[in-house]
């Protein structure tokens, strides 16, 4: 699994510690989902500012927000279909408010490098299709948030 990370705020302290956090749980991810080896995600670190423009553009609320996805793999109507069997396995983007996940570490009691995993997991799962909006489906979505938790030994 490829991981590339670009740190795009400078509010929250952020170093190799945290960046390793971001890795190993695409790692763990990876690891449950049975990805293909060349499979890649891109994890951009940003401010509030910058999280609620994009929330406000894709989301239409005018308000900050922890994490967002955007899959690579999801096609509407108007996408050609196409045989990507050769190429990398392109999962998407996931954006997190560092400002946001240091406020939210706050409010829960717990570190930032879990608020960060645990923001990493949702964005990863978010991309690889699972979603929460249906009961069953967030219950499937947050036992695997769990197990990928335990994985990288930040569980709560």
């Amino acid at each position: 699994m490829e991981t590339m990370i670009i740190n795009q705020q400078n509010k929250i302290n952020y170093g190799k510690e945290l960046q390793q956090v971001i890795i190993d749980v695409c790692n763990a991810v990876a690891k449950v989902a049975h990805l293909p080896k060349d499979s890649e995600v891109s994890v951009i670190i940003v401010d509030n500012n910058y999280i609620k423009d994009l929330n406000y553009i894709y989301r239409q609320q005018n308000q900050p927000t922890d994490v967002l996805s955007f899959a690579m793999n999801e096609l509407t109507d108007d996408e050609p279909d196409y045989d990507s069997s050769h190429e990398v396995n392109i999962l998407g983007d996931i954006v997190i408010s560092l400002e946001q996940a240091a406020v939210q570490s706050q409010e829960y009691g717990h570190s930032l490098k879990r608020e960060l995993g645990f923001l990493v997991a949702h964005g990863m799962l978010h991309l690889l299709g699972y979603d929460h909006e249906q009961e069953e489906e967030g219950k499937l979505m947050h036992a695997l948030e769990d197990k990928i938790m335990q994985m990288v030994k930040l569980e709560r």
